[in-house]
């Protein structure tokens, strides 16, 4: 029996190795210990929380608050937060908020997401799905992020906020990187800012059709919100911006990681397309097997304070690993198994506590009917590259890949 060496401290959260595969590293650190002081690309340093238990706990405790201005002056000078004035103007959504704002703001969009309204949008779902297998070539290759899931989510979220269709036809995905902000000097801050204006522009433009038609749907009322006093006009901004790179692009990474794990567990694939009553659970467990929401956002405590047995300084970063706690053992087992009838699942892809993910059911819903769709449309669906040549996102927070070719027989 061979010892492993202790862990590095901090532990790096970089590098192409680990963004392909990061599990054997988190279950290191799950055995180590449920806290670890963590450094990411930016120079940032974390405290990460892996253990199923411990992560469960972190994200109920009132102790932990989101609110960038709960952050210290050693996470400040890394962090390569958006710069001003777009940082207050676009970073004070849901994720970054605490009560009573938060509980405010959230009401405003529970409903339109709420799983009865959802389930009946399911039919127009299913006829965007088939309308984007029908543009894919007959008999492939083709990318199923640009062909499928990337235009999918979006297309759907559209529909289901009221983004009008001429305004949804101008949205350019290159905008969604701003959630992946760069630091003042790196060569990359020009392009950087422009995507930020571009967005900060499209968003006015949201507002002015919205404040002008005046629309009975999600975007409507929150413009209508806003003019009755119940939104800043940062709030106002924030909660667009998050609406639309929020809602769709971990949808898109979702759809990816899925099939990765359909495409590497061929038996389970195959499981899959002779018992179509497996879905539902099956999507629980491709959520909890390989999930596109990496690791949670910022937290911060506002003293210095125990976390499972470490201190942590006031205005450190606390950061949950929701991908290292769905593999935990002790509460999954056999966790690094892919078993699409697994049952109970009580994964926490979603997060949980207050900021558990409104968007749930429809990502739910997203999922499922996309799966569907792509392996009952596109028999013998396969990768059309090697596994070591998929080329995952360097985002720090989330996983899925730029693209994924794919080979299949033919298109129904």
């Amino acid at each position: 029996m061979t010892t492993q060496e202790p862990l590095p401290d901090p532990v790096p959260l970089m590098g192409c190795p680990y963004k392909a595969d990061p599990y054997p590293l988190y279950a290191r650190m799950r055995e180590a210990g449920p806290v670890h002081r963590v450094l990411f690309p930016s120079g940032v340093r974390a405290w990460l929380v892996t253990g199923y238990d411990a992560a469960h706990g972190a994200l109920d405790d009132e102790r932990l608050g989101k609110h960038h201005d709960r952050g210290n002056d050693r996470w400040r000078a890394r962090a390569s937060i958006m710069p001003e004035p777009q940082h207050s103007r676009l970073q004070v959504h849901l994720l970054h908020q605490d009560p009573p704002a938060h509980t405010r703001m959230r009401r405003l969009v529970t409903g339109a997401f709420a799983p009865r309204r959802i389930e009946r949008l399911r039919p127009r779902f299913r006829r965007l799905a088939d309308a984007l297998i029908d543009a894919l070539p007959e008999h492939g290759p083709a990318d199923l992020v640009t062909g499928f899931a990337a235009p999918f989510p979006f297309q759907v979220l559209a529909d289901v906020i009221g983004l009008p269709r001429a305004l949804a036809a101008r949205f350019d995905r290159d905008w969604g990187k701003v959630v992946q902000p760069v630091g003042p000097t790196d060569p990359g801050r020009p392009r950087y800012e422009a995507r930020l204006h571009g967005l900060q522009g499209y968003i006015a433009d949201v507002v002015a059709h919205k404040r002008e038609h005046g629309d009975d749907d999600l975007l409507g009322r929150l413009v209508t919100a806003r003019d009755r006093g119940e939104l800043s006009p940062e709030e106002l901004d924030s909660m667009i911006f998050q609406l639309l790179v929020a809602g769709q692009e971990p949808v898109t990474n979702q759809i990816t990681t899925a099939l990765i794990a359909l495409f590497r567990n061929p038996d389970q694939l195959a499981r899959l397309r002779d018992e179509p009553g497996l879905l539902p659970r099956a999507v629980e467990e491709l959520l909890r097997y390989d999930s596109a929401f990496e690791l949670t956002t910022w937290r911060f405590f506002d003293r210095d304070s125990d976390l499972h047995g470490t201190q942590v300084p006031a205005g450190d970063s606390v950061i949950v690993s929701l991908c290292a706690a769905n593999r935990d053992p002790r509460r999954f087992p056999d966790p690094d198994t892919l078993d699409l009838g697994r049952s109970p699942n009580p994964h926490l892809a979603f997060g949980h506590g207050i900021h558990f993910c409104p968007g749930a059911a429809l990502a739910r819903a997203e999922l499922r009917i996309a799966l569907e769709t792509l392996i009952t449309r596109l028999p013998g669906l396969r990768p059309a590259v090697a596994d070591e040549d998929l080329e995952w996102i360097p985002a720090v927070l989330g996983r899925g890949t730029h693209r994924l070719p794919v080979a299949y027989d033919r298109r129904l």
